[in-house]
């Protein structure tokens, strides 16, 4: 039997229909991102990113908090610029490898989700949280500006928005997430996994070649100039439009029909 300190740091479900949950699991400490978490989140992410089976993929913390952050005490007990170097590259390449993996991935947040821990949140493609979740990028409450977390938030919110986070440290609550743009959608606790549910069964509904070439293009372009997005976009839904799941849901709305994709 796995004592507490054994436990996975990571627990990975899968379900039939291509749906994996990856959950968190330091329920002892919010679920803080000490390098050790972050090196078995990055395993799972690789894994998932190479498999043709997984579809859709949320991220989950186990306990009170979905993230509460960096873990404070590792980072006060390696107090060296190198090891800070390193843990602050090991995490922003762990939110990059969100993006770039071919699979929407959603965050199940069902508490507070802090620092790094909103960064998380800001970098999943989607966010579904209940409304008791509170968000907060709090370093500046202890004398460290949330410059990486600053990332993925100024691409989720407005500047004003984000900054105002980012410099008073205060909390917001779920329905004002939702109204910034930082989640997809709020609804009461009790009701969180039948709503990511409902979200994830909607893209899993959908072509997989479509969505894996779609969400390859939305990250891509953004990183462009219009008239190069225009461009690298028409491309792309040129190549999608002569796949084989492209002609099948054509065919099917014509002939009133659900469609039978076979895309991977």
């Amino acid at each position: 039997m796995n004592t507490a300190a054994e436990a996975p740091l990571v627990l990975r479900d899968d379900r039939a229909d291509g749906l994996t949950t990856l959950t968190l699991n330091r329920p002892g400490q919010f679920n803080s991102l000490s390098k050790a978490m972050l090196t078995a989140i990055q395993a799972e992410l690789d894994a998932i990113a190479a498999s043709e089976s997984v579809r859709v993929v949320v991220i989950a913390g186990a306990g009170k908090a979905f993230c509460a952050g960096h873990d404070l005490k590792e980072m006060r007990g390696n107090h060296s610029k190198e090891f800070m170097q390193a843990l602050f590259k090991q995490c922003g390449e762990l939110m990059l490898s969100i993006t770039r993996m071919p699979q929407p991935v959603i965050a199940r947040v069902h508490g507070i989700a802090t620092a790094a821990g909103c960064q998380l949140v800001s970098m999943c493609d989607l966010a579904v949280a209940a409304d008791v979740a509170k968000f907060a990028v709090s370093g500046i409450n202890v004398g460290l500006f949330c410059s990486t977390p600053a990332v993925g938030l100024a691409r989720n919110l407005g500047r004003k928005a984000a900054l105002e986070m980012l410099l008073t440290g205060e909390f917001i609550d779920a329905m004002e997430a939702r109204a910034k743009g930082l989640v997809n959608r709020v609804v009461p606790a009790d009701a969180l996994d039948a709503e990511i549910d409902r979200l994830a069964g909607n893209i899993l509904g959908k072509s997989a070649i479509a969505i894996r070439m779609g969400k390859g293009m939305f990250y891509q372009q953004l990183e462009m100039g219009l008239t190069e997005a225009y461009e690298y976009a028409g491309e792309v839904m040129a190549c999608n439009m002569m796949s084989e799941d492209a002609g099948e849901g054509i065919d099917a709305f014509m002939q009133k029909r659900k469609p039978e994709y076979k895309g991977c």
